[in-house]
């Protein structure tokens, strides 16, 4: 394991953030409600035929993102780009050509001809066009492309060829496999994401969009008078959306490398009107923790409904448990639960007895761009390897959410937690941050978790989800 350490920060973020939304009535949400309503009345198959509801709306919204699969020559053919077919030597090998992903969106005039002259120059530079989606705007038209281009163009030479070709206003970013996924496809598996557990729909709108913040505000902010209602049909301001989410908060997603359209505000409003609908849901699923003792503890997900509970455990944790967990007045801590135990907040994890008692609770939270790792055990039941094994899960929820890292705000008095970290097994980056150290970690590689069997008392298979 490697750890690095600096005393000074130029990190932003490590801050919960608040977001204000507001649902919004648009085209594709009415087959939408209409599939969600279905999976209010049934458990599993209404499930699918509302996320096919809302994969069949999108056609609906103008200029739908038409996305290939992937094709299988890494590099165009000669047909494609009219170029001819390379003569190679009698025994020679001939390599393979690299070429690179790019998504790009610039606009064009709403005039004849305006795309073909774009396509033309894209051509001369031998680049494929895989996939192609418009969206109209007041003045023009934003194309946005899926491009392949050889390896050798730079992205200098191909924003020139856009802007010769009358484009303007032109954004460009290296793509992946995943933008290669078919359109409808994938559009089913984010609803269905979205319809199993409200925690993904953050995760789906960041699928959907690229790369883009998305914060949560709390209906009852914790400081301040609340923020003035957002219209019925919720909020556009080219860089922001606003909407209202299921538990009375909201939501405000902010991309500032890339203006939103109109049809993505439309696609956005479908995923958040078919989470407010379905209202708060958090997986059922248990895991069991053998401790040390012997004593068996059941960890699972959980949501709004243990508020009670998680009150009732800080009665039970002492004030200095409580200020190493939230660093700050810990009058605070109570009023703080109700926003983090929100699913949009992030995923929270409960360690509870056989009697049902609440013990501990682990918090992963999306913050922007970043992740943030929180944990907090009663002081009955500290030093028992609860903390440890908890971090463990949480990293490698983040890792399978796509995270590429998370941190943790601790003091550095706080051996425990530090020592946690450092179980993990992963390379570790410490900063000091105004007196309080900031432990970063990736989660990729994440050792696999100790050993762990299903909760038969729920006759529930094991997994977190």
């Amino acid at each position: 394991m490697t750890d690095t350490t600096s005393d000074t920060s130029t990190r932003r973020g490590h801050r919960r953030r608040d977001a204000v939304a507001l649902a919004a009535s648009c085209t594709a949400v009415a087959a939408t409600v209409t599939a969600a309503g279905a999976l209010l009345h049934g458990p599993a198959t209404p499930l699918l035929l509302c996320a096919a509801g809302l994969a069949a709306t999108w056609p609906t919204v103008a200029g739908l993102r038409v996305r290939w699969s992937r094709r299988h020559d890494p590099a165009p053919p000669p047909s494609d780009t009219g170029a001819a077919a390379p003569v190679s030597a009698p025994g020679a090998t001939v390599p393979a050509a690299e070429t690179a992903l790019w998504r790009m969106r610039t606009t064009v005039r709403d005039a004849p001809g305006s795309l073909a002259a774009l396509c033309t120059a894209l051509a001369a530079h031998r680049v494929d066009i895989l996939s192609l989606q418009t969206h109209p705007l007041s003045a023009g038209t934003a194309d946005e492309f899926l491009l392949r281009a050889p390896g050798t163009l730079t992205p200098q030479e191909l924003t020139g060829a856009v802007s010769g070709a009358g484009g303007t206003h032109t954004w460009l970013e290296r793509a992946d496999a995943h933008d290669l996924v078919d359109a409808p496809a994938r559009m089913l598996g984010l609803a269905t994401r979205t319809a199993l557990d409200s925690a993904e729909l953050p995760l789906a709108l960041r699928q959907l969009l690229g790369r883009c913040t998305i914060r949560s505000v709390p209906a009852r902010p914790l400081h301040g008078r609340p923020a003035e209602p957002l219209p019925a049909e919720g909020v556009l301001e080219d860089h922001l959306m606003k909407f209202r989410d299921a538990s009375g908060g909201s939501l405000i997603v902010e991309r500032p490398q890339l203006p939103f359209t109109p049809t993505e505000f439309a696609r956005v409003h479908a995923l958040v009107e078919l989470d407010r609908r379905l209202g708060q849901r958090v997986p059922p699923r248990r895991e069991v923790l053998t401790l040390p003792e012997g004593n068996d503890l059941t960890i699972r997900r959980a949501g709004p409904d243990d508020l009670a509970a998680a009150v009732a455990m800080h009665r039970r944790c002492s004030p200095a448990t409580l200020a190493r967990r939230y660093h700050g007045p810990v009058g605070d801590a109570d009023s703080s639960l109700r926003h983090l135990l929100g699913p949009h907040h992030g995923r929270t994890l409960a360690v509870e007895t056989a009697s049902g008692r609440l013990v501990a609770l682990g918090h992963l939270l999306w913050d922007g761009d970043e992740t943030e790792v929180a944990l907090l055990v009663e002081d009955a039941w500290q030093r028992r390897g609860i903390g440890a094994d908890l971090l463990r899960r949480l990293v490698a929820m983040a890792g399978e959410a796509g995270c590429e890292s998370v941190y943790a705000i601790t003091q550095a008095s706080h051996t425990g937690m530090v020592a946690a970290m450092r179980g993990l097994g992963l390379p570790l980056d410490y900063q000091i941050e105004e007196g309080t150290l900031v432990i970063t970690t990736r989660p990729q590689g994440e050792p696999a978790l100790r050993t762990t069997r299903p909760a038969t008392a729920s006759g529930e298979s094991p997994g977190l989800g």
